[in-house]
């Protein structure tokens, strides 16, 4: 089962239901891609499986570095973590030497 590692959307199970209310399980998986997208902070190319949806929310809020860097420690796989862990550590040795 495939799984956003950024936001963390996955299969969701639903019900269709039919004109006389019957009701049949299915499942609707997400759109999930395996990207390589480019981290500015880091001046890299980081390969991650994101969905399709959370591509257009990055692009929206102003890109991966200030995405990632906003979206709850929960949401995020350990990958995207570590990746996590890597902006902050930079940005962080960035504002030491300034």
């Amino acid at each position: 089962m495939s799984r956003c590692e950024l936001t963390g959307k996955g299969v969701v199970v639903k019900n269709l239901v039919s004109h006389s209310n019957i009701k049949t399980k299915s499942t609707a998986q997400p759109n999930v891609q395996r990207k390589r997208i480019f981290s500015k902070t880091l001046n890299e190319m980081v390969r991650l499986y994101v969905a399709t949806s959370t591509i257009r929310d990055m692009e929206h809020s102003g890109g991966f570095d200030a995405f990632i860097l906003n979206t709850d420690e929960v949401k995020l796989s350990k990958r995207a973590m570590e990746v996590k862990t890597k902006i902050r550590r930079k940005m962080n040795a960035k504002k030491k030497k300034a």
